[in-house]
């Protein structure tokens, strides 16, 4: 058992700091290692990682490499299928009933009807998009898919 008195790091661990301009004989004298002159040989310098002098830094110049915002994706407001079956067999259901049921929070965004879950009766379903599932699946059960 090892006492208290006793720990210390293993070898190797510990190093002493560089003292640098204390002399020519140290090896680390006139400039101290930092070269000659300009900015980075300087007291107080540093810089922010990617700063390229004032050019304009990589990551800015590809856009990819962040990711982007896409100006011309759409989005949509997003119903499923299973949710239409609060509406009542036969009837039309459409983005102002879509809201009055509360599946909708606005009609801001333009409605597309996913495909998740099964439709239990025929509607006349009339919306922005389907899904090609969605659209199957509302005419197999009876209804009707219209693009408004």
């Amino acid at each position: 058992m090892v006492r208290q008195h006793e720990l210390a790091p293993p070898e190797g661990a510990k190093k002493d700091r560089k003292r640098v301009g204390r002399g020519d004989g140290s090896g680390r004298g006139t400039y101290s290692g930092r070269g000659l002159k300009g900015q980075k040989s300087r007291s107080g310098y540093s810089r922010k990682p990617g700063f390229e002098g004032g050019q304009l830094p990589l990551i800015k110049r590809l856009p990819r490499k962040r990711g982007f915002t896409n100006i011309f994706r759409i989005e949509y407001a997003i119903v499923s299928l299973d949710k239409l079956n609060v509406f009542s067999a036969g009837s039309e259901v459409t983005a102002e009933k879509l809201v009055a049921a509360g599946l909708v929070k606005s009609l801001r965004k333009p409605v597309k009807i996913l495909a998740d879950g099964q439709i239990k009766h025929a509607l006349v379903v009339r919306a922005n998009k389907f899904s090609a599932t969605a659209k199957a699946r509302i005419e197999a059960a009876g209804g009707q898919a219209e693009v408004v």
